[in-house]
């Protein structure tokens, strides 16, 4: 499982209009494009997103180079608790799938992993625009192990 956070995004105080329909910026969208050549040899099968437009951008150039769409999923959108996380993390378990959120979705299920699964986390961790998170499952499906990967 890849957990990808939302490319750099025009700033909140300067977008005019509803949040959720806010875009990438410029930079965001070659993060973006960088990030799809990084993440494209994971094997990924799914690529699921906030339907938040600058995380769906996020993820955009890696569906369309893989040839799959991009499954939008209120699961991920900004404030999602981390139980309807890992519920989607369950659902997805079999799937080597891409989860595209936001800055406060991220720390919330990695520290829920920590909790449930015993994810090793260090103390203070990363989770930078563009940023992402491998999670690794044992074979009892817990996610044990964590790789992060900075933003491009």
């Amino acid at each position: 499982m890849l957990l990808v956070r939302h490319a750099k995004a025009g700033e909140r105080e300067k977008w005019d209009g509803p949040d959720h329909l806010r875009p990438l910026s410029k930079k965001g969208l070659a993060q973006a494009a960088r990030l799809a050549d990084e993440l494209a040899g994971h094997g990924v099968t799914r690529v699921v997103s906030s339907p938040y437009v600058r995380c769906v951008e996020t993820v955009e150039p890696l569906a369309r180079a893989l040839g799959l769409g991009v499954e939008e999923s209120d699961g991920l959108a900004e404030g999602a608790s981390a139980d309807h996380i890992a519920g989607l993390l369950h659902a997805l378990r079999n799937e080597t799938a891409v989860l595209c959120t936001h800055g406060d979705v991220i720390p919330t299920l990695l520290d829920f992993l920590a909790r449930r699964d015993g994810l090793r986390l260090p103390p203070a961790f990363p989770c930078a625009k563009g940023s992402t998170w491998v999670l690794h499952a044992g074979g009892d499906g817990r996610y044990t192990r964590a790789e992060y990967l900075p933003a491009p």
